[in-house]
């Protein structure tokens, strides 16, 4: 009790940093309707910036919601493991292993040591979706796949992605459970089945998640990683306390009959996000176990991560189309929302759409902020308090709500995981690609292939690699350069606020030709 008490309490102190990043949000916002507002333009970038603010602070609040509720989940699982009884017997289980023109010795690798699991052999089928393209590599995983014992299933075309290859598994797969891997984990505790499978005593029981992480590599490649922490130690706990935890597409186990039931994976470029909806609207249950079991290989370049942010973006971006299309039509067979899952889908797709939307929005706003409304006066910290300087008063308060965004993944990443250099990189991260999930975005509303051509290329290396890395992040650099520029001319006229915001603007924009530059 006293060390739930601890964690509410520090949990707390980061939830009061995300509602004044809220309302100092909103306060600059009625600042420049109320104060800043000469004119009809300003009227209405004004009333843009405070639409804006409303939404980021909507965003704030439940995420700080989230953070701070998920403090309570151990106490949620313990009372649910301590409910759950020894298995009377040995289910099936099909372990399946979805590939694409991925490294042999990977694949090989790892799937041999999932044969190493703690279960009875017996029980056990090993499953090789093979969607290779590349002969010489469907060749080696057919050989080893014989070699191995293990059933080895290609596809002639890749329809429905990683959902078809599963789903064409399920057509022939009669185990009672699947589990599912990707070529790149490496299974660390082998007590995964014995451990997940007792809760599925619960015979509303769709899926269990756990949690998934990458081996330590470079100091970026870890930073990556807490892009996914954030997600599985504060994000799904709280999720899966209203049933809407997220099966994350890997280390995670389902019931054959639930799939049965739902139709199998809906074939879409992220089909455990829908998978996971479709589960929750066909009254299963789900669970999250904050346990890790395998690690990914680490995410090396920059490159590696501007596809990955690409899938997942694009990927959302369908997803909220499909929710609410969903909500829309409705089904007979499906239950109502509650209204906090109806939220949990809804900042799930809009998640990486509007940290990276809204991004972009706040700096094209802050443009016309900082040449309509006038410079504030110099002032001392006594006349701060004072009514007549109050317009003054909130415009700092408007500046310090940036402050507040940059302190808020720097005090997180400090509280949980020890550093603030990767604090700082997060939020440096999350700028570099807002152009890029941007992108995604609108192609995938678009309706485009998630293959376009943005998201094309390799690491950059080899000579030229100046030009290359400016041809992969020209967006971004011409819209660094704009707002370097503009920073300039805010100078030129006094506006010494305005200048300083705008060239930090900038310099954030710049860091995506930056890690391209330096991670490849």
């Amino acid at each position: 009790m006293q060390e739930l008490v601890r964690k509410s309490t520090i949990r707390l102190f980061v939830v009061v940093i995300f509602v004044f990043l809220t309302i100092s949000g909103i306060g600059f916002s009625l600042y420049l309707i109320y104060f800043g507002a000469h004119s009809a333009s300003m009227y209405a970038i004004a009333a843009t910036f405070l639409v804006l603010s409303a939404v980021s602070g909507f965003f704030n609040v439940f995420t700080a919601y989230s953070y701070y509720r998920s403090a309570f989940y151990d106490e949620y699982l313990a009372k649910v493991t301590a409910s759950t009884r020894p298995m009377s017997r040995y289910p099936t289980v099909a372990i399946a292993m979805p590939v694409y023109n991925e490294d042999v010795d990977s694949v090989e690798r790892n799937m041999l040591r999932l044969k190493t699991v703690n279960y009875p052999k017996e029980r056990l089928t090993f499953y090789l979706l093979d969607d290779s393209t590349n002969a010489a590599t469907r060749r080696e995983l057919r050989r080893f796949a014989k070699a191995s014992g293990i059933s080895y299933l290609h596809r002639s075309d890749r329809k429905g992605f990683k959902a078809g290859a599963l789903n064409n598994m399920l057509s022939r797969s009669k185990e009672d459970f699947i589990a599912i891997f990707d070529y790149d984990e490496y299974l660390t505790n082998q007590d995964f089945l014995m451990d997940t499978l007792p809760y599925f005593g619960d015979k509303d029981l769709s899926y269990i998640q756990t949690e998934k992480r990458y081996f330590k590599g470079t100091f970026f490649s870890d930073t990556v990683d807490l892009f996914d922490a954030f997600f599985f130690k504060f994000i799904q706990p709280s999720r899966a306390l209203n049933n809407t935890a997220i099966f994350a597409g890997s280390c995670g186990i389902i019931r054959h009959a639930a799939l049965d039931r739902i139709g199998g994976f809906p074939e879409y470029i992220i089909e455990d996000t829908f998978f996971s909806y479709e589960s929750d609207l066909h009254n299963f249950k789900s669970l999250y176990l904050p346990k890790v079991y395998a690690y990914g290989k680490p995410i090396l370049t920059f490159t590696e991560l501007v596809k990955q942010q690409w899938r997942y973006n694009y990927g959302d971006t369908q997803f909220l189309m499909y929710f609410f299309r969903r909500s829309i039509s409705g089904n007979g067979n499906s239950k109502k929302q509650s209204l906090l899952s109806t939220i949990d889908y809804i900042t799930h797709g809009f998640g990486l759409n509007y940290v990276s939307i809204m991004l972009i929005l706040f700096t094209l706003v802050s443009v016309f902020v900082i040449f309509e409304a006038h410079v504030p006066s110099s002032i001392t910290i006594q006349q701060l308090i004072q009514a007549q300087y109050i317009a003054t008063t909130i415009e700092i308060l408007g500046i310090s709500t940036f402050v507040v965004s940059i302190i808020a993944p720097v005090v997180l990443t400090k509280m949980h995981f020890k550093s603030i250099r990767k604090g700082f990189m997060v939020f440096l991260l999350n700028f570099s690609l807002s152009f890029i999930r941007t992108r995604a975005a609108i192609a995938a509303s678009l309706g485009t292939g998630p293959s376009f051509s943005w998201s094309r290329g390799g690491a950059i290396q080899g000579s030229g690699k100046t030009m290359k890395t400016l041809r992969r992040a020209f967006s971004e650099t011409a819209f660094s350069s704009v707002l370097f520029m503009l920073g300039a001319l805010a100078f030129i006229i006094n506006n010494i606020y305005g200048a300083a915001w705008l060239i930090w603007y900038a310099a954030l924009y710049l860091s995506t030709f930056i890690f391209f530059y330096k991670y490849g």
